[in-house]
Parts: structure tokens; C-alpha cells; sequence
């Protein structure tokens, strides 16, 4: 549905035209004209004056950008979203272009449960404020290349398949060329090895972007997210589809990874020609080498990691045979790291991971 959101007041309706419903609220004035009362004047602006525009189950705000050819970026919390990579990427691609908020939705609660995702409570100037978790969606104008849409979703508790429809909805609206989820997953690799990124089935429209960024075919399978119900549609619809998801070491969990954010800006950067410096490398590189220090002083976790090296190096050197397979105990072991992840941590979409100062 695509129209002024009217959620407040009893409003016109086919039995009662505005017309009559406006004359309810209103004064035959000294000439025999009417005048609206101040009531009347109220609702007369909230009925044609409204300053949003309601798609689906948001809520866009106007006046509404025109958009050139728009390519879309999605990050999915929690699901693939593990170290914040997918937030942290996003942000800093935000405030690099300068994007403005687009809208978000008219009443999250109709899909979120608020016991998992909590609201936030905040002070400002001594007067409180509350910040209700949301899926967002934001945009930016570039002066060369397709514009940028991007969109912070939350994985839904309640109603999948609308909420679905209704992301689906705006990026219609929007007339989007290419749609890309992108975001980070814990995997049995060391964090002594260039992090893979995997993604989706490598068809002839893809094939070569992907063989020029490093990325591989994911031959995953298991438990998903309604929102790759997102893709599907859109692949059916003739839309491009992309994914983008890195592989971070599974006994390294940190609440923000810069080395997975560094990758997946890297294959940004080069894909939409964005400053390389973006990516900011050295950080992630003076995180991981803190975790060095942890493993070269426990002999147990370094010879985990001299097997998962072998492993990485026989998996990704074509030719090279020379290590042996990972014994079972090890795989049991590493497995069992990722059973104790609790994927469903309580956060705020209000909440401002700063993962690069610099950067604003």
C-alpha cells in the first residue's frame, strides 16, 4: 500500500466524504460562509498536509529523493551480523557519502518483540528519550555511479513474510538495479590467513565481479533467515542479486571485528570505486595482533591454530597435499565454540557503534 500514513483520528471514510466531515467541524461566519474551527483546522492539515508517505509498513519520509539507478545494500541483525561487521560497514559507507534517513517502519512492534530486542532509555539535556528498535532505510546521491540505498534490518519475530513484502515494497518504489546482503559469519579459519568471503550461486552475470573481489560460492546449508525471502523475490522480479558474508575466526568473538569490517569495505571500495582508505586496514591488524599475543601464550589454543593454518592453506592452494585432515576431536571442538554463540542479544537500533571517528 502506498499512501499519506493516516493513523490518528477518526477520518473520513465512503459513508462520510470530507466534504461533510469537515462541515462538522466548522462555523457559519457573519458573511454565511464557514470557517473551520480550530479543531477542524487541526485535522484538515494532518489529513492533507502529511509530511510522510507510507509504503508497505513504512513510513518514507518527503519530500522523496529521485534516485538514479539505486543499488541496495542490506545487513541482517543478528543473523549475519556477527562482530558488528555488517552495522560497522554500513555506518562508515553512511557518513563517508553523507546518507539521509529515507524512513522506517510505522510500528516495529508489529513484527519485533521487544523482550529480545529492548527499547533504549537515554538522557538528553536532562530530558529522557527513548529509542525504539526499527528497520531503517537510507539513501544517497552520488554524482557518478549508481546512487545507494541502505537499509539496517532486524530479523523478524512476527509476521515474516510482510515484513518481507514490505521491504520488497520500497525497494520497488525506489526502482532498485542491484540488491546486496552483506554481513559476517564465525567459521573454522585462523585469524593468521586473509579472511574468505563467500557468496551466493555464481551465475555468468556475476561470475567475474566475484573472481575480481576474492569471493566464493557458498555451498551452505541449514537453518537461513525469512529475509533471503528478500532475494528470491527479487531474482524473480529480474533485480541483481549479490551477497557478500565474511568469515571470521570462531574462537576470536569480539562485539566489533575491524578486520571483517576492513574486508567487506575492501570489496565495497572496489566494486562503487569508493577511497580505499575507507577500509582502514591497520585497525583490524593491531586487533588480531592482540589476539596473537593470547595464542603465542597458550600452548593448547596454538596448536589449534597451526591445524586450522593447514587446513586454510590445503583448502585455498590448489596442488598442495601435504597436511592432513583435521582430527575429529578438533572438529568436535571447534563446533562446539559456535553451540555457546547467543545470537539473540538485546540491542537498540538507536544505538551508534562508532567504529571510526576519523571518518565523520
Amino acid at each position: 500500500m502506498i499512501g499519506p500514513s493516516l493513523t490518528q483520528g477518526v477520518w473520513p471514510t465512503p459513508n462520510r466524504p470530507i466534504q461533510q466531515y469537515l462541515k462538522s467541524k466548522s462555523n457559519i461566519n457573519r458573511h454565511g460562509g464557514r470557517v473551520l474551527t480550530p479543531a477542524g483546522l487541526e485535522l484538515y492539515g494532518r489529513f492533507w498536509q502529511t509530511d510522510v508517505m507510507r509504503i508497505g509498513a513504512f513510513e518514507i519520509n518527503e519530500p522523496v529523493p529521485e534516485l538514479r539507478d539505486p543499488h541496495a545494500f542490506a545487513m541482517v541483525r543478528p543473523w549475519v551480523d556477527v562482530g558488528s561487521v555488517g552495522t560497522l560497514t554500513l555506518n562508515r559507507l553512511e557518513r563517508f557519502l553523507g546518507s539521509k534517513e529515507l524512513g522506517k517502519l510505522d510500528r516495529p512492534g508489529n513484527f519485533f518483540d521487544f523482550t529480545r530486542y529492548r527499547p533504549k532509555s537515554v538522557l538528553n539535556k536532562g530530558v529522557r528519550e527513548y529509542s525504539i528498535p526499527s528497520t531503517t532505510v537510507s539513501a544517497c546521491v552520488r554524482e557518478h555511479g549508481p546512487d545507494l540505498i541502505t537499509l539496517h534490518l532486524l530479523e523478524p519475530h512476527l509476521y515474516g513474510e510482510d515484513y518481507t513484502e514490505s521491504v520488497i515494497e520500497v525497494l520497488k518504489y525506489f526502482g532498485v538495479k542491484r540488491y546486496s546482503m552483506i554481513g559476517a559469519m564465525y567459521d573454522m579459519v585462523p585469524h593468521t590467513r586473509p579472511l574468505l568471503v563467500s557468496g551466493g550461486t555464481v551465475t555468468p552475470s556475476n561470475e567475474e565481479e566475484y573472481k575480481l573481489v576474492g569471493v566464493r560460492p557458498s555451498d551452505y546449508e541449514g537453518p537461513t533467515t525469512i529475509t533471503y525471502l528478500i532475494s528470491n523475490t527479487l531474482e524473480d522480479l529480474g533485480v541483481e542479486t549479490r551477497i557478500f558474508v565474511v568469515h571470521l575466526p570462531q574462537y576470536f568473538q569480539v562485539e566489533e571485528d575491524f578486520t571483517g569490517t576492513a574486508r567487506l569495505m575492501e570489496i565495497l571500495c572496489t566494486l562503487y570505486g569508493l577511497p580505499s582508505r575507507l577500509a582502514d586496514p591497520e585497525r583490524g591488524r593491531q586487533q588480531y595482533a592482540s589476539l596473537q599475543n593470547i595464542v603465542s601464550d597458550t600452548s593448547e589454543v596454538a596448536g589449534l591454530l597451526e591445524r586450522l593454518e593447514e587446513r586454510y592453506d590445503r583448502e585455498n592452494n590448489e596442488g598442495s597435499s601435504s597436511s592432513t585432515p583435521l582430527s575429529p576431536m578438533v572438529e568436535e571442538f571447534l563446533q562446539g565454540l559456535g553451540s555457546n554463540i547467543d545470537s539473540e542479544t538485546d540491542f537498540g537500533s538507536g544505538i551508534d557503534i562508532d567504529d571510526d571517528p576519523s571518518d565523520e
